[in-house]
């Protein structure tokens, strides 16, 4: 008798128990479940829900534009949230501003240009300070403690550009050269780098360099204006994108037929004019593939893997006899 009065004593205590170890037991497999089910999801695991910044050299930009589609569609790949800003024109100041605004909002990576400035290398080091994983693309910061860099050697292309004219004129003649901006790292060592080879031969002579801007109209007319100026010049180099067209235009305005005009990048206007054999050739970069790249390369690094600190992007040129369906690719 004891003992079944025990027993329904300990029935009505143990039956809550027992269900609530059902319940607990019934809710970890479901969390299980769930989270295998995320897993199964996520495109790639290592860096799902990660808000990465790109702030550009000018917003609406045909090559940062171009940077943005590759780092975007890479993005998707893995989780990752993009955010692309930038200055509506150049502005070195503006860049500067949007990073420490991107500092402030937590951001959990971000990809800037370099720009040469001690301000933008505090923010940089700032952020690194944080945890803020920064990497460089286009141009570099090298002095600062940015991760890595992702983009064209900048020097080596105005190098290659120097011997490329050097090797078409004979090692002789005149030559104008245009820049987008004279605050734009990535131009100047561009220019650095031609100037390096143009020095190597006596007979050729760099009579005037202008800044165009980021502009096709201001290219036209800064290359117009040299060709009033010196009307001895053969040979033109646009070290931006709007360059090599705006470059050609001033020449035709002019009458410089005999003109020789080095470009650089692949807009659809400088192929054409390269095709009517207007421009002689362009050295065209690799923009879609930097942006793919530095996502790439910062997927790697949050997932516990440490990254090399100079990724060198391709640089290929195109003439008159380059076929359609080439891809580029020189070696780097």
């Amino acid at each position: 008798m004891s003992n079944r009065k025990w027993t329904f004593i300990l029935i009505p205590v143990f039956l809550p128990f027992a269900w609530l170890l059902f319940q607990f037991t019934l809710s970890s497999l479901q969390i299980h479940q769930f989270a295998e089910q995320l897993k199964t999801v996520s495109p790639k695991d290592g860096a799902s829900d990660t808000k990465v910044v790109l702030i550009s050299q000018e917003l609406d930009n045909y090559y940062w534009r171009s940077i943005e589609q590759g780092a975007r569609k890479e993005a998707e790949q893995y989780g990752m949230r993009l955010d692309y800003i930038g200055p509506d024109r150049i502005n070195p100041s503006e860049q500067i501003k949007l990073l420490d605004k991107a500092i402030a909002a937590k951001a959990d990576a971000i990809l800037v240009q370099g720009i040469n400035d001690p301000e933008y290398r505090r923010l940089i080091n700032k952020a690194a300070g944080l945890g803020i994983p920064v990497i460089t693309i286009d141009t570099d910061e090298p002095d600062s403690r940015r991760l890595a860099y992702v983009g064209t050697d900048n020097e080596g292309a105005g190098k290659r550009m120097g011997v490329l004219l050097a090797k078409a004129s004979g090692e002789r003649g005149d030559i104008g050269v245009m820049i987008s901006n004279e605050r734009v790292e990535n131009q100047r060592l561009r220019l650095a780098g031609f100037r390096s080879v143009i020095s190597r031969y006596p007979k050729l002579r760099i009579v005037e360099i202008r800044s165009s801007d980021i502009s096709r109209l201001q290219a036209a007319q800064q290359a117009q204006n040299m060709l009033i100026r010196y009307p001895q010049i053969r040979y033109m180099v646009g070290f931006s994108a709007l360059d090599g067209p705006g470059i050609l235009e001033a020449s035709e305005r002019s009458g410089a037929r005999s003109l020789q005009i080095f470009a650089f990048d692949d807009m659809a206007d400088t192929l054409e004019a390269i095709r009517d054999s207007k421009i002689k050739l362009t050295l065209v970069q690799q923009p879609v593939e930097m942006g793919a790249k530095a996502i790439k390369l910062l997927n790697d690094y949050l997932k516990g893997n440490d990254p090399q600190e100079l990724t060198y992007t391709r640089v290929y040129e195109v003439h008159a006899d380059t076929p359609d369906n080439m891809t580029g690719d020189d070696g780097r």
